[in-house]
């Protein structure tokens, strides 16, 4: 069977690590940044994505050459192994060259101005400067990029006029070097700093190659002319850079005093020169400043002490951001002229804004968990909204903006598995510190915590359809069952079986029992009645995830043996095995509500559609940058969800061809099908309909019925008293209303309710406030 690609309606994804990562195209209609390992080329106006596909770890730096014909990455290794440096045709998307000639790590690329040359710096387990000619695809020479006696380098620029020179700085470092045309030898000469010691992380060149300036960890910038001469073809042998001073923000002005250096706290991680002359500088702190030389009449009073720096500039505008600024470019479009240019800002904390020149308002464009994302949840009977859990934080996204709704912060913990009650009023997580914690899904705030949990740390979780009933697993291998009340959560039972972490728990469709799917080989099946263990089932693998066929009369489980297996879930026994990959585990699984089609992801990177009763896969999706960790199918069976561990989540379009057949209800196919009843046969009673006799020791089955309309969050009251409204004497007040108005009469009888007031003390924290948004004690 030919199997078919899927089409990914959104990707949100940004890895904003690497140190100007984040590039322009010079068309001013692409942008290109690393996505894990990959490299992401975004259409700005349309949004369309294509990605370059190579490298085997997390891509480090990106470069594109000045005329935008060709686009370098470099790619980080595990230690003891070689990292390579890749040269790409940017019409093409095809890869043109590689190299392994640095160690461990890429740490920067540059293209010389004349597109010829790629250079590329290896990182402090390598320490070398390799020249790849473009034009005959090969290395054509190498050196050390620093002295024995200086630190390392970490960042490299090249020249704009000469075509044959570039500029590398470090660890109290400083040089400039020549390609020889015709030997393709590299001279070096070092720009004299004398007793200055700094270390350089960032370099930018004038347009006329006349200075530079180089921005520091200790927050002041180096300011060192090149002295070449106007002539590109003139000989620069006899030609020494030389050292300009150091430079500094100048804070308040005061009469008579000499001005005070403001240095950048975490120091400057970026920077540019305009063609005015001004800097852009991107600090550690999140702070971006325009900055103008000082133009003060007269001399500088002089200080008591020799200062290691000079007040030289002075802020213009300024903006501060969240999180270390990586990357600075602008963005100039025959659209975007003046007044209008952006200037995009990538942070280490995964967001690219868009500041407007003029006005230096930033605007939130793109943003993504800066860390491996652990689940997906979606809201009962809504797909419009679906949450991801991850380091530090829980997230709500819109499926069709792609936009963050909602960010939940915990900071310096890690969520690991988030769900929505059914009744959609509290988004209910675990975290690896042990704790439970639900919030509201509009604002955000605590409504409850329980403590302690699990002794290291929550792995798993699900709730029952009436909201009451909460399973949790651990990393120590047990199974909780809590009793949830809104004026207390109360542990019911300790289930103690599996002998490794949970991986998985998953609650049957007619709240009677539950699976939990452990990495000790075993997957049981638990009573939620009688609280104990119903059956258990055991294969050669590590259980990474679990999931319930609609009916629950079988089990779908998948793992580290690339298999995903259907089990009967009233014996126990393996009905069937399937080859879900041929590389990794299988991580993620989920089915539809019809049970028709089911969705697996692993660590091939690969997400797979597969019939259900077939046992056969139609679609593959590819785009993301690091292993799969979970896939969810949209309520209506529209979307699919998947997230990786680089941080990227994909929304994939569902398949037409199943839109149309799965995206109704069994019932409703089923009676389009059928040919149309007369009257005797719609009276009639059939057998099948007839009610039959059960025997006493049977259960019965409690299926829910299927909503008749979609739940709206945002009608949804999400106050602490009304988290369960299923008290009975909600009922009963209104059947006593309703008799009272058909009577005519006024009754003062009213009826007493059995909840708790909500002035009673409750279990919800014991400190002032859990997270940045959390409620006090």
């Amino acid at each position: 069977m030919d199997v078919k690609s899927l089409e990914p309606y959104s990707i949100i994804g940004f890895d904003g690590s690497a140190i100007r990562g984040l590039k322009v195209h010079p068309d001013g209609d692409h942008i290109v940044y690393p996505m894990g390992n990959k490299v992401c080329i975004q259409d700005w106006k349309t949004k369309t994505m294509y990605f370059l596909s190579g490298h085997t770890n997390s891509v480090s730096t990106v470069a594109i050459s000045p005329k935008g014909t060709y686009i370098g990455s470099g790619q980080i290794n595990h230690i003891g192994f070689k990292a390579s440096a890749k040269v790409w045709d940017f019409k093409k998307r095809t890869l043109l060259g590689t190299h392994e000639l640095h160690k461990v790590r890429v740490e920067a690329l540059t293209f010389s101005s004349d597109e010829r040359y790629m250079i590329s710096l290896g990182g402090r387990d390598d320490g070398c400067v390799v020249l790849w000619d473009c034009v005959a695809g090969a290395a054509t020479g190498t050196a050390a990029a620093s002295r024995l006696t200086t630190g390392d380098a970490v960042t490299l620029t090249a020249l704009s006029q000469r075509m044959n020179s570039f500029v590398t700085g470090g660890d109290s470092n400083l040089r400039v070097w020549n390609i020889r045309a015709a030997s393709k030898n590299l001279d070096v000469v070092d720009v004299t700093l004398g007793k200055l010691r700094r270390s350089v992380r960032c370099i930018a060149i004038s347009h006329d190659d006349s200075y530079g300036i180089a921005g520091t960890t200790s927050g002041d910038m180096i300011k060192f002319s090149i002295n070449y001469p106007p002539d590109p073809m003139e000989d620069v042998s006899h030609c020494k850079p030389s050292l300009l001073g150091c430079l500094a923000k100048c804070g308040p002005w005061k009469k008579g005093k000499r001005p005070e250096s403001l240095c950048y706290s975490q120091g400057i991680e970026t920077i540019m020169i305009m063609d005015d002359g001004c800097l852009i500088v991107g600090s550690g702190d999140g702070m971006i400043d325009i900055l103008d030389e000082i133009n003060w009449k007269g001399t500088f009073p002089k200080g008591k002490l020799v200062d290691p720096n000079k007040p030289h500039y002075k802020a213009l505008k300024s903006v501060k951001l969240n999180g270390s600024i990586t990357s600075l470019e602008i963005m100039e479009t025959p659209q975007l002229r003046g007044d209008k240019r952006l200037l995009l800002a990538g942070t280490r904390t995964s967001e690219i804004y868009a500041i407007n020149i003029h006005t230096f308002e930033p605007t939130l464009v793109v943003t993504c968990p800066r860390c491996a994302i652990n689940h997906i949840a979606f809201p009962r009977g809504m797909s419009g909204v679906f949450a991801t859990a991850g380091a530090g934080d829980v997230r709500v996204w819109c499926v069709k903006t792609a936009q963050e709704l909602l960010r939940i912060v915990v900071p310096n913990f890690i969520c690991s598995s988030v769900l929505f009650s059914a009744d959609g009023k509290s988004i209910v997580s675990g975290w690896n510190d042990g704790n439970i914690r639900a919030f509201t899904p509009l604002t955000g705030r605590l409504m409850y915590c329980i403590f302690n949990t699990h002794n290291k740390g929550t792995s798993a979780l699900d709730m029952t359809t009436d909201c009451r009933t909460l399973i949790s697993g651990g990393c120590e291998g047990q199974v909780r069952v809590w009793d949830i009340k809104p004026e207390c959560q109360s542990l019911k039972k300790v289930l103690k079986e599996h002998k490794s972490p949970v991986s998985a728990i998953q609650v049957s469709p007619n709240n009677m029992e539950a699976v939990s799917a452990g990495t000790d080989g075993s997957c049981i099946i638990w009573d939620l009645v009688s609280l104990s263990r119903r059956q258990v089932m055991y294969a050669n693998t590590l259980f990474m995830c679990v999931c319930f066929e609609p009916l629950g009369c079988q089990l779908l489980t998948g793992g580290t043996d690339r298999r995903v297996a259907y089990w009967e879930t009233g014996s126990g026994n393996l009905a069937r095995e399937l080859e879900a990959s041929k590389v990794g585990a299988v991580n993620g699984l989920h089915i539809t509500q019809n049970g028709e089609l089911f969705v697996t992801g692993g660590n091939d990177q690969m997400v797979k559609l597969w019939k259900y009763q077939e046992g056969i896969y139609t679609h593959t999706g590819l785009g993301h940058a690091g292993a799969v960790t979970c896939c969810r199918f949209s309520p209506d069976a529209k979307n699919i969800v998947s997230c990786c561990a680089a941080g990227s989540i994909i929304i994939w379009k569902m398949p037409e061809q199943y839109i149309q057949k799965y995206s109704k209800p069994p019932s409703v196919r089923n009676s389009i099908s059928k040919v149309p009843k007369g009257l005797q046969e719609e009276l009639r009673l059939p057998l099948e309909e007839k009610p039959t006799q059960k025997a006493a020791g049977d259960r019965q089955p409690k299926i829910p019925a299927r909503p008749s309309k979609e739940e709206k969050i945002g009608a949804m009251d999400t106050t602490r008293s009304s988290v369960h409204s299923c008290c009975p004497c909600d009922t009963a007040r209104s059947i006593t209303s309703n008799t009272s108005a058909n009577n005519g009469k006024n009754t003062s009888n009213t009826v007493k309710c059995c909840r708790p007031p909500d002035n009673l003390p409750t279990r919800t924290t014991s400190k002032e406030y859990v997270s940045g948004s959390g409620d006090r004690k």
